[in-house]
């Protein structure tokens, strides 16, 4: 029983954690273009870059 009085802290320190890394995302806007991104990601914008 005394493992829980650790376990349940930990557990609502990282749940705590998760949820200000979350509202930190939205704050700085990381989901305002999802639909873009998926547009993005396919883009081969490597290939574009002047040779050397």
């Amino acid at each position: 029983m005394e493992m829980l009085a650790i376990l349940i802290p930990v557990s609502l320190l990282l749940g705590g954690l998760g949820l200000v890394a979350f509202l930190w995302a939205l704050k700085h806007r990381q989901y305002e273009d999802p639909e873009g991104d998926s547009h993005r990601i396919l883009k081969k914008d490597w290939d574009d870059r002047p040779k050397p």
